[in-house]
């Protein structure tokens, strides 16, 4: 049987009071709103990648392209080019005159068709550009957001962590000196049944499981000397008696 001092087992509820603190801001500290819109933000960012990824791939593959059409475009102009030049010279006979003037005909042709192909492409390249800015944008718009709501959680981390650094320390001082056997027990029981250890018995009823004891429990636990330690017949922590 537990016996410990009854002013122990009083202060043993201040005890309990600071552990019931630490646990809820532990808790708080992994359900803070900002935690939860980060990872709204990263989902968003996340998502926004891959289309940020295949728009600018799209992107660089149309360059390559207007490169690859501007380049046969520039070559058809740059054989019309010699051509013209050929025939301008006089130096040629007749019949390779008339050759000359087919091929400039079908070159012009030709160079129209390419210059289609290259002005396609070059409104493409811009439509898809201009889409890549905007998504550019929206991903600048949810960096910062993430930034800001990244400070605002440091700062209640920050906020939070100088709380448990001061009850921890409040937690050590109504700690020490106490029954070293009554605090054994109530950190077992603590780990057991979700960090409430000890209670105060209030009238028959457990302010640990909040149910009412049976009136042969409420004698035999009032038959107790102060310092014998109390339990609940229903859950098992301690029970403070406050009058004891």
């Amino acid at each position: 049987m537990t016996t410990a001092p009854p002013e122990d087992q009083r202060r043993l509820l201040e005890v309990q009071a600071l552990d019931t603190r630490l646990q809820q801001l532990a808790h708080k500290r992994t359900t803070l709103p900002s935690i939860a819109r980060i990872a709204e933000l990263d989902a968003q960012i996340s998502d926004l990648s891959t289309s940020l990824v295949a728009s600018r791939t799209a992107v660089s593959d149309l360059k390559r392209e207007l490169t690859k059409a501007e380049g046969d475009v520039e070559q058809v102009r740059t054989r019309a080019a010699r051509d013209q030049t050929r025939l301008d010279s006089g130096q040629v006979g007749a019949k390779d005159a008339q050759a000359l003037v087919g091929e400039l005909a079908s070159l012009a042709r030709r160079q129209e068709v390419l210059e289609e192909v290259e002005l396609g492409v070059m409104e493409r390249l811009e439509a898809h550009e201009d889409a890549l800015a905007k998504l550019d944008a929206a991903n600048d718009e949810l960096l910062a957001a993430k930034a800001a709501v990244v400070a605002e959680r440091d700062a209640e981390l920050a906020q939070l962590d100088a709380e448990v650094a001061t009850v921890t320390a409040a937690r050590a001082k109504a700690v020490e000196g106490l029954d070293a056997g009554l605090v054994t027990l109530y950190d077992r029981l603590r780990a057991q049944l979700g960090g409430l250890g000890a209670a105060v018995l209030s009238g028959r009823r457990c302010g640990g499981c909040r149910l009412e004891l049976n009136p042969s429990d409420v004698e035999i636990i009032k038959a107790k000397s102060p310092d014998q330690v109390a339990r609940c017949e229903e859950c098992s922590r301690i029970l403070v008696r406050l009058d004891a």
